[in-house]
């Protein structure tokens, strides 16, 4: 019995997959080959659909590519139109951050001194004014949207010349209160800014007018839709602080303020 055991030990495991080899022979004998392309498939697949899977998911990602350069590609030849109808040459500059507890107060440019843009120079969009350049470094600029609270405006109703100050509602829209007790505004008015601005050139467009309140103290108000897309920008137009910006308009002269 003793040596039973031992040879077991030592040959058990060779009659077993003897064993087994023999009854997959005779099974795929038996069953004339039909089961092995299946395993072959079975064990194949995934070496043969991982390249798939990865080729489309990396014409997917070039796909998404090309869909975000034409977006901003579209941005920026928007943009370029813009300035094209202006008589200076501005700063384009790209957005470089914005927070979003503050997204409709302040934002960041990707240019600074080193490119020509100083404080309290005037950004533009295609739609109007967006804001004034608060703060400057070498490579950025903080620019105060006139969506925030803080910011103040002459404006200008140019369908009937009444005039008025506009401040910023924190979003969209901006308020203009009247200097006229009895204003001739009415929804729809286009809105630019006065000759009384003392920061920004008059006549830059602002916004339209969604609604009225004549009956508003101590003055009428409107609420002005603001024209510029300030909740999508991703590159503005930079131009010199308004006493600069007029003068180089009547004179040519380019040089920046001091």
């Amino acid at each position: 019995m003793y040596t039973l055991r031992r040879w077991w030990g030592r040959h058990g495991l060779q009659l077993v997959l003897l064993g087994i080899t023999i009854s997959v022979a005779l099974w795929i004998r038996y069953t004339q080959g039909s089961i092995v392309p299946e395993v072959y498939q079975w064990i194949a697949r995934p070496f043969e659909t991982q390249p798939k899977e990865l080729t489309n998911a990396k014409i997917e990602e070039l796909q998404l590519q090309l869909q975000e350069l034409k977006a901003q590609n579209k941005q920026i030849k928007e943009l370029l139109g813009y300035v094209k109808v202006n008589k200076l040459k501005p700063i384009v500059a790209p957005v470089v951050g914005r927070s979003a507890d503050h997204w409709w107060e302040q934002l960041t440019l990707g240019r600074g001194s080193e490119d020509g843009i100083q404080k309290d120079f005037t950004v533009t969009a295609p739609g109007g004014l967006i804001g004034r350049v608060v703060s400057v470094t070498a490579n950025s600029s903080r620019v105060l949207l006139v969506g925030d609270p803080s910011f103040k405006a002459g404006v200008i109703v140019s369908r009937s010349r009444d005039m008025g100050v506009m401040r910023g509602k924190g979003d969209r829209e901006a308020q203009m209160e009247f200097f006229d007790k009895l204003p001739d505004v009415r929804e729809g008015d286009a809105v630019m800014i006065s000759s009384l601005s003392k920061m920004f050139p008059p006549g830059l467009p602002v916004g339209r007018v969604k609604s009225v309140n004549l009956k508003k103290s101590p003055a009428p108000e409107a609420t002005i839709e603001l024209a510029a897309p300030i909740s999508s920008l991703e590159w503005v137009a930079v131009y010199p602080h308004y006493p600069v910006f007029s003068e180089q308009i009547s004179t040519g002269y380019q040089e920046q303020p001091k």
